[in-house]
C-alpha cells in the first residue's frame, strides 16, 4: 500500500470518506495519475505535472482539494477558494455530498492546463 492511500485509510470519519470519493473520482477521470505523498498529504501527479493534492484539515472540519494556478477558471469559479492566496486555490469539502463530480473534475481539468511541470512556474 501506498503511504498516501494508507494516510488517507488513517484518517477519522468524515475525512476518510469524503478523501476516498475524491480518490475514486480523480481515478477514475484521470486514468494515468500517479499518487504520491508529499509534505505530509496525499498529491496526485498526471505525465509527471501536479495535478492537486488532498488536504484534511481537522481543526476547520473541511477536506481542500488544492491545486496551482494564478488565473480564474472559465467554469465554475465560483467554486473556487483562495483564501487570499496569490497561487494555491482549492474547492472545499465538509461531507460526501458537498462533492459534486461535474465541478471538480472541470476545475481540475483546467487547473492541470495551466500548470507547468513544476509547482509555481519552476
Amino acid at each position: 500500500m501506498k503511504p498516501a492511500e494508507a494516510f488517507i485509510l488513517e484518517q477519522p470519519e468524515p475525512f476518510k470518506s469524503i478523501l476516498m470519493h475524491l480518490q475514486l473520482l480523480i481515478e477514475t477521470n484521470f486514468a494515468e495519475v500517479d499518487l504520491q505523498f508529499k509534505w505530509k498529504m496525499p498529491f496526485y501527479y498526471l505525465n509527471e505535472k501536479p495535478l492537486c493534492y488532498l488536504n484534511p484539515s481537522k481543526k476547520k472540519g473541511y477536506v481542500d482539494v488544492g491545486f496551482y494556478v494564478n488565473n480564474e477558471f472559465k467554469k465554475f469559479n465560483e467554486f473556487v477558494i483562495s483564501d487570499n492566496r496569490k497561487v494555491v486555490k482549492s474547492l472545499r469539502y465538509t461531507k460526501v455530498s458537498d462533492i459534486n463530480a461535474e465541478v471538480l473534475i472541470s476545475v481540475l481539468e483546467e487547473a492541470y492546463n495551466q500548470t507547468t511541470k513544476g509547482f509555481f512556474g519552476k
